[in-house]
């Protein structure tokens, strides 16, 4: 029975990612009626889930935190990709970087993160993680996300919130060769530092896990979760318009579909950072949360630098007073949680009373 299971998990795992990029190549650019939506959410979910499958599959053949790392840059490319073909489309599009690395920054350092250290901490006692590599990780977060984010607030090079274009390319540059320093940092000479720990502090290795999936399994995975991501932000993108005219409906600010299509791309990689965190593999979940927020900002800004080149219209980076008041909170807060090497209910309490008032001011600014 239990082999018929994992039969039946295979067959779906893989037809699913297909399905979706099938039904997204015939619903691409078209008005869809409302059994239309329906297939296609249907569809988008079954994909999310395809995706944390095979998501999963590659991590376990390649080991953290690669595999965190895999996921996290694969759903950020296809985002970004998302970003730039949505900006090239329409006049509200001077607002949609800003808004959407904002969007991921906030749903990954208070979202994710507080649903992962509340879950782990209430199943297990303590939720119990590596602060040097987190600490690092969450560094680089709160400098990419000012570089880019709140100083453009108070250059004054170019009216408005906006940064002329050595500002832009200098911004984008140092993104880049921060994320690049990051990774090397996380997957070369300090890995260990990002790998899950026991409760007495030692480090959990690849020995400690049930056998890894072959090469050929892996691959096939990673193929199947390149489609499972390229369906989920297509289709994401397909029911938008359904999205947009509920919350016009509702009466509900333009910035809300924003956060509501942010939550679906990212959807892969709360499910993924919510089952480390149920088997106590926390510093695998926050490797995934600020993982996803650093390349969020640091792919997605040299990419946008690089568009405006051609794009029409300008490109507006810099926070409201609001918005940046809730970063600088959150950055506080997390660095409070990171020190310690500990978490309590508590901590993922305040990180979600954190994201609850984000979403509170998206709907109500």
């Amino acid at each position: 029975m239990l082999a018929r299971l994992r039969s039946l998990t295979a067959r779906w795992t893989a037809v699913v990612p297909v399905a979706a990029v099938v039904l997204l190549a015939l619903t691409w650019g078209r008005d869809l009626p409302a059994v239309g939506v329906a297939l296609v959410t249907l569809v988008l979910a079954g994909a999310v889930l395809a995706a944390v499958h095979h998501a999963e599959v590659v991590a376990h053949r390649v080991g953290e935190p690669f595999g965190s790392l895999v996921l996290a840059v694969a759903v950020t490319i296809i985002e970004v990709a998302l970003i730039v073909t949505l900006m090239a489309d329409g006049d509200k599009s001077s607002t949609l970087a800003r808004d959407t690395v904002f969007a991921a920054v906030m749903i990954t350092c208070n979202g994710i993160v507080g649903v992962c250290l509340l879950v782990a901490s209430l199943r297990h006692g303590l939720a119990v993680f590596n602060p040097e590599g987190t600490g690092a990780a969450l560094a680089t977060v709160a400098t990419l996300a000012t570089l880019s984010l709140v100083l453009p607030t108070f250059t004054t090079s170019k009216p408005g919130p906006e940064f002329s274009t050595a500002q832009l390319t200098f911004a984008a540059l140092a993104s880049l060769m921060l994320y690049g320093l990051f990774v090397a940092t996380q997957t070369v000479r300090h890995r260990d530092y990002f790998l899950p720990i026991t409760r007495h502090g030692e480090v959990i290795t690849e020995a400690d896990h049930a056998t890894a999936p072959t090469a050929r399994t892996a691959r096939i995975s990673l193929g199947l979760l390149g489609l499972a991501l390229v369906g989920v932000v297509g289709l994401a993108k397909g029911v938008s318009p359904t999205i947009e005219s509920g919350v016009e409906a509702a009466g509900l600010p333009p910035a809300v579909v924003g956060v509501i299509i942010a939550l679906l791309v990212l959807l892969p990689e709360t499910i993924a950072a919510l089952r480390a965190a149920r088997r106590d593999r926390v510093q695998t979940s926050l490797n995934l949360a600020l993982g996803s927020a650093m390349a969020s900002i640091g792919l997605t800004i040299p990419a946008v630098a690089l568009a405006s080149v051609w794009l029409s219209g300008p490109l507006v980076l810099g926070l409201g007073a609001t918005h940046m008041v809730l970063l600088a909170l959150t950055v506080v807060v997390a660095s409070l949680t990171v020190v310690p090497g500990r978490a309590t209910p508590l901590q993922g309490g305040v990180h979600l009373v954190l994201f609850a008032a984000y979403l509170e001011l998206a709907v109500n600014p």
